[in-house]
């Protein structure tokens, strides 16, 4: 039995050009960090007690006798990619899904943690994050980037730079106590409303191409609030007036990035206080963040008091193995393949 342990992500400046079709051509560069909110992936092996041979309990319980059966398309890519049979996997979360913190993600790059682990091998953080993005964006032929899977493997405060060669992962180095009072300044919000990232992200594609202007101004923003953070003697309120540009930016980029909904409870927050903030994830709905002054926070609290206020930390160790126990297993000979059995 194994249980992983994988972080959510909350993406501040760079969102939208961790796309393949942006970055192979102009080089992509996004700031962001893996926050204190966590998916959980438990997987055993199921006895052969059942008429079913797997079971998956997340938002839904499934019982199958053949991989193809899966509904859950993640599950049922992953299973097949990594020959996995004969398992009970069961997802929790500390937040819900769709709702732009790269939830999906997280799913996947804890699976196949899980299913390493599962099968005796420990693998390192870059090759999860390439077959999570392998399996979203291949297996599943999902719409997005990159960046959620890699900061969701590797975790931490990050700047990842992407280009037509591959990814960097860069920590954003900064005192403790700095981090403590950037950390300090954002409030996170739930607006209650989410949708599917892939489908904001197809409308997303087919405007790209009319919008590499801002998108590289995105990507340039991702210099200065980078400066900010490292630079000792900056004031770390310019970081939320960035904030502010680059949401007025993204929310250029298509119209189902934001709402009225969205934009009316945005000007709340400014008028109440807020330096800067923005819709996290692909837009539609989910969680908006602000970079608010300490002593403007109550007031902002009140103004936004009727949604859900979600405080949280940074956290900086990716995905992990939080609890290992061997299980002797052996492998049914009708899911024995030519080779190693165990791949």
């Amino acid at each position: 039995m194994i249980i992983t342990k994988t972080p959510f992500r909350m993406s501040f400046f760079g969102g939208g050009t961790d796309m393949k079709e942006f970055y192979e051509q102009y080089g992509g560069a996004v700031l962001s960090t893996t926050f204190d909110k966590y998916c959980y992936v438990t997987v055993r092996h199921l006895p052969r007690f059942f008429k079913y041979t797997s079971e998956f309990a997340y938002a839904n319980i499934e019982r199958v006798t053949d991989v193809d059966q899966i509904e859950h398309p993640l599950i049922r890519n992953l299973m097949k990619f990594k020959e996995m049979h004969e398992i009970r996997l069961s997802y929790e979360a500390d937040l819900p899904a769709r709702t732009g913190l790269g939830t999906s993600s997280s799913f996947a790059v804890g699976m196949l943690n899980a299913f390493y682990g599962m099968k005796g091998k420990r693998v390192d953080k870059r090759r999860l994050a390439d077959e999570a993005i392998y399996a979203e964006r291949v297996l599943c032929n999902e719409a997005g980037g990159i960046q959620d899977q890699i900061a969701a493997a590797f975790g931490g405060l990050n700047r990842i730079d992407m280009s037509k060669d591959g990814y960097k992962v860069t920590p954003v180095i900064i005192s403790n106590q700095r981090k403590r009072e950037f950390n300090d300044n954002l409030m996170l919000f739930f607006t209650g409303f989410s949708r599917f990232s892939s489908d904001i992200q197809k409308g997303t594609k087919k405007s790209m191409a009319d919008k590499t202007k801002q998108l590289l101004e995105m990507k340039a923003l991702v210099d200065q609030a980078e400066d900010i953070l490292t630079d000792a003697h900056s004031d770390l309120n310019e970081f939320g007036r960035l904030l502010d540009y680059t949401w007025k930016l993204k929310r250029g980029i298509s119209a189902g990035i934001s709402t009225d909904s969205i934009d009316a409870i945005y000007q709340k927050a400014i008028v109440a206080g807020a330096t800067g903030g923005k819709l996290l994830g692909a837009g539609g709905g989910g969680f908006l963040l602000f970079y608010v002054e300490q002593d403007k926070q109550p007031q902002v609290m009140n103004a936004l008091q009727d949604l859900l206020y979600v405080p949280f930390e940074f956290e900086n160790d990716g995905t992990q193995v939080v609890y290992f126990k061997a299980e002797d297993y052996e492998i049914p000979e009708r899911f024995q393949t030519e080779g190693d059995s165990t791949k």
